[in-house]
């Protein structure tokens, strides 16, 4: 998938790769994607929840290893 922006979490816990994926998203233009990489474990439901209430859409939520991969489309 091609991704706009791509942002390494690794190593943070909640609520960092949240703040950062709210930072970065807020930069960018409405339909344009970020691909957000975290460690944190929490991160699978958090983004689920995050989306949610931010109306941005959460296009896919992956594994590789001890990565969590979350893709989100901006609003």
């Amino acid at each position: 998938m091609n991704v706009d922006r791509e942002l390494d979490t690794r190593g943070l816990n909640c609520p960092l790769p949240i703040l950062k994926a709210k930072k970065a998203l807020s930069e960018m233009q409405s339909g344009q994607t970020l691909r957000v990489v975290a460690t944190d474990s929490g991160s699978v439901r958090d983004f689920i929840a995050f989306s949610r209430q931010t109306g941005n859409e959460l296009v896919e939520q992956t594994t590789e290893g001890k990565d969590y991969i979350h893709i989100l489309k901006r609003r």
